[in-house]
């Protein structure tokens, strides 16, 4: 095996080895079974059992009891954009976004197509660079879900407290950190994510959904889009992503295997301390945009003093065995994704090289 890199992609993003190595070893014939994963039936019994101690591994590592279903959808996050309104937007009711970065502006731009959605705080005038604030008198009664997007891919931006929203329905678009930090996500009516990040690969994107959010449901959606349809069939209404899935599993039980949420949110910590010491040593060298209260662990984002140093610095990092930290193409400048499966060694090799690079181009 060539030596591998370290991997700093947004998403899809770094995978253990370890996990690797395990789907690669199952890849031919899963579980002594004769066929692989990818040619096995939806229906087989380890298929369903397999997609059932996924669900059930993600509720236990988010520490969730009854009430709450785990959903395997298509689409990516962005399908969930225009499904959420679909079916939780009430008629005669509105949807109130919190925008905080490139996503949860999406997010509401999709809500609009489907009924009335108000934006409640914005941090767009502040070009991302803080999370917006929320307090319950922004949230009218007759409202029917909150949503806000936890972390900022793009921007690298987080919310560190979970917003009150007057026992209105909270939606949270957790694809960028979800099992990155500990959080009382039952405070949460509904989290989405797609698995690019730290769940496992592009694929299947997860709804945690609670059951007092189907009650008023719409019923007038075609069932494939309804999030009932997959609850009451357990993700199987039709062929979901079994791969992905699989993968998942896999990536579950590696997360349980470090300790959990706790031991993998102190890890981050540390990864994330790291590079943002260089940032905010480098006597702006580096310059960080995101307001130090907001700052994101799992993006690490910063500019320099103009694109060609920065292109300068992305072709020098790929000759060292650097990969994905160019900023993304909205916004430019560089970006770090120090998900759950980069390594801690990553974020220190990284460390040094930006030291380095400064000391060579000051």
């Amino acid at each position: 095996m060539a030596e591998r890199l370290f991997n700093f992609n947004a998403g899809p993003a770094a995978l253990p080895l370890e996990v690797l190595m395990q789907a690669q070893e199952e890849f031919v014939d899963y579980q002594n079974g004769g066929i692989s994963l990818l040619e096995m039936s939806h229906r087989h019994k380890r298929v369903e059992e397999m997609n059932q101690e996924t669900q059930a591994l993600l509720l236990e590592l988010m520490n969730l009891k009854k009430g709450y279903h785990v959903l395997f959808m298509g689409g990516g996050a962005s399908s969930q954009f225009a499904l959420i309104p679909l079916n939780l937007l009430q008629q005669q009711q509105f949807a109130a976004y919190a925008l905080s970065g490139s996503f949860s502006e999406k997010a509401y731009q999709e809500a609009k197509y489907v009924g009335e959605a108000r934006i409640i705080a914005s941090s767009k005038d502040q070009n991302w660079s803080q999370i917006p604030q929320l307090n319950t008198q922004m949230i009218e009664p007759d409202c029917s879900y909150v949503h806000i997007t936890s972390n900022n891919t793009i921007e690298g931006s987080r919310y560190n407290s979970i917003p009150q929203t007057n026992k209105i329905p909270l939606i949270a678009d957790m694809t960028s950190d979800i099992l990155s930090r500990k959080l009382d996500f039952d405070k949460f009516a509904m989290i989405y994510a797609g698995a690019q990040k730290n769940l496992g690969p592009a694929g299947v994107t997860t709804v945690i959904i609670h059951e007092d959010l189907l009650q008023n449901a719409s019923k007038q959606i075609p069932l494939i889009l309804r999030y009932e349809t997959f609850v009451k069939n357990q993700s199987l209404y039709n062929t979901p992503p079994v791969h992905a899935i699989y993968m998942m599993n896999l990536m579950l039980k590696w997360a349980v295997k470090q300790g959990g949420i706790g031991a993998l949110e102190q890890q981050n910590k540390q990864k994330a301390k790291r590079v943002y010491e260089v940032i905010d040593n480098s006597n702006g060298f580096y310059q960080g945009f995101i307001d130090l209260k907001d700052r994101s662990d799992m993006n690490i984002t910063w500019r320099m003093s103009s694109e060609e140093l920065e292109q300068q610095f992305v072709n020098e990092s790929l000759l060292h065995g650097f990969e994905g930290l160019a900023g993304h193409r909205s916004i430019g400048g560089l970006r770090a994704s120090a998900y759950n499966a980069v390594p801690l060694k990553a974020c220190q090799a990284l460390a040094e090289f930006m030291i380095e690079f400064q000391r060579q181009h000051e």
